[in-house]
């Protein structure tokens, strides 16, 4: 059977977005959806229905460096040289292969079994 275009397209009719139905509330003048509760005021039809939470300022937390010369942050252990830091180091390649030592999947020798 032919596929065209103009079966497409008429499929696809039914796939357009309705526009969201919101409304200015009276009291508050708050955008919410009809039929639902006005979160910041706890109305609905004209009745309080739940008193509202108020909303508590937390100290923002700001990503990055800081920027207090009294808040230095030091890292104490990344000087630290572990015991068999030099055993590894000096291995390589081919002691773990003179040692039967068992390779890493990504080290090119194969196999991630």
């Amino acid at each position: 059977m032919r596929h065209t275009r103009g079966h497409t397209n008429n499929r696809r009719s039914h796939h357009a977005l309705a526009e969201a139905n919101i409304i200015k509330d009276k009291e508050s003048g708050n955008l919410r959806l009809p039929h639902r509760i006005d979160e910041a005021t706890g109305m609905y039809r004209g009745k309080q229905i739940f008193t509202p939470k108020v909303k508590t300022e937390r100290a923002s937390k700001i990503k990055g460096p800081s920027t207090s010369p009294a808040e230095k942050h030091v890292h104490e252990h990344a000087q630290e040289v572990h015991a068999n830091a030099e055993a590894k180091a000096s291995k390589g390649i081919f002691g773990k292969i003179a040692t039967g030592g068992r390779p890493k999947a990504r080290s090119g020798f194969g196999g991630g079994v």
